[in-house]
């Protein structure tokens, strides 16, 4: 998820107007119970990432039941939402997939209502609301999310979230180059070496601590 603005202003905002305003604009927002946010743009690394992510998982899907759709396709998640409720969660994430025909928050055809995986690439100031409270209202209100995938940009590392049977969620992480990650409910399998190709990671932090000179017995 690309990193957020500061808020528009105050005031709250119904559906509606969140949705004839982001029509007419030229950057993407998202909605959070009548707030908008502005989103900035995304760094290099991100960008790479999404690149290579977009286009492994096209490739895998073509020919299936499943179509991908780019981070310029908001997601809805939220009770009911209708048009002059300030309730409700307007997205775009990074990647999602959905089974089957898609279907649509209205005629114009720019809200999807059915993910059945989304695909979020971490940023340092969004990090805790896509894990928290985004997650939440997604898993909670779209039936439809079997897959929710965290991917990391500091190192090669993803966090996979699949729903079970029983409603619960069970999390897989999947770390370094020479693994994959398999999605098992679109049958997908994605080599973390192709995910993270031509990434460049910042070095690792040393934590070791220096050690403490001994205590110069000519001194005593």
């Amino acid at each position: 998820m690309a990193t957020p603005k500061a808020k528009l202003d105050r005031r709250r905002r119904t559906v509606a107007e969140y949705l004839e305003f982001e029509r007419q604009s030229e950057e993407r927002h998202y909605f959070v119970d009548g707030v908008i946010y502005a989103m900035a743009g995304e760094s290099p690394r991100h960008s790479n990432i999404n690149a290579n992510l977009i286009a492994e998982v096209t490739l895998q899907l073509k020919r299936t039941s499943c179509r991908t759709f780019s981070p310029n396709m908001k997601v809805r998640s939220g009770e009911q939402t209708v048009a002059n409720s300030v309730k409700g969660l307007f997205s775009y994430p990074d990647l999602t997939v959905v089974w089957g025909e898609p279907q649509l928050h209205d005629k114009v055809g720019d809200v999807l209502v059915n993910p059945k995986v989304i695909f979020e690439i971490l940023s340092p100031s969004t990090g805790d609301f896509d894990r928290s409270e985004k997650f939440r209202r997604l898993r909670t209100y779209n039936e439809s999310l079997t897959d929710y995938v965290l991917v990391w940009q500091t190192q090669p590392l993803i966090e996979h979230f699949e729903r079970q049977a029983t409603g619960q969620w069970l999390m897989t992480e999947v770390a370094g180059l020479e693994h994959e990650l398999h999605i098992a409910s679109i049958n997908c399998r994605l080599k973390l070496s192709e995910i993270y190709d031509r990434v460049e990671f910042d070095p690792p932090i040393d934590l070791e601590l220096e050690e403490e000179p001994e205590p110069d017995e000519s001194d005593s």
